[in-house]
């Protein structure tokens, strides 16, 4: 985790991504209450990418959810959500996903844009902002 002073203003901090392994951008950033968080692709734990859109879905907000918790949010606190999808033929199969996972909690405002292509195959990227809770000086959370 990494911070820096902006003018005086709240810390901007960076947290590196869990597996420890070097990228050229961090896991999410936070600043004044909200933290963005990076896009989130369908790659578990072991290196491999499941085959079903909804498999891939439901890998992608876990990670994203894991982000989300390191950084003192939570899937419950999403603000917006923009998803890459690589078909949009795949699009009700992939909502059907996005929603079962997220059920219980409010819907965020979310984009849902078509790519040309990915990486190997995955088939979704998911990227978020969400809020965090923020302690004043007087100790008053909000």
């Amino acid at each position: 985790m990494t911070g820096a002073q902006v003018d005086g203003a709240p810390t901007l901090t960076r947290l590196d991504h869990a597996d420890g392994v070097p990228r050229p951008y961090t896991a999410s950033a936070s600043y004044g209450g909200l933290v963005w968080a990076c896009g989130q692709v369908p790659r578990r734990s072991d290196g491999t990418t499941p085959t079903s859109i909804e498999d891939q879905v439901a890998v992608a907000l876990d990670s994203l959810e894991a982000v989300l918790l390191r950084a003192g949010s939570s899937l419950g606190h999403l603000l917006k959500v923009t998803v890459f999808l690589a078909d949009l033929d795949e699009f009700d199969a992939y909502d059907a996903a996005y929603q079962a996972r997220l059920s219980g909690v409010t819907l965020p405002p979310r984009t849902t844009v078509e790519v040309a292509r990915f990486r190997g195959d995955k088939r979704i990227e998911i990227d978020a902002v969400g809020a965090v809770e923020v302690t004043d000086r007087d100790g008053t959370s909000r």
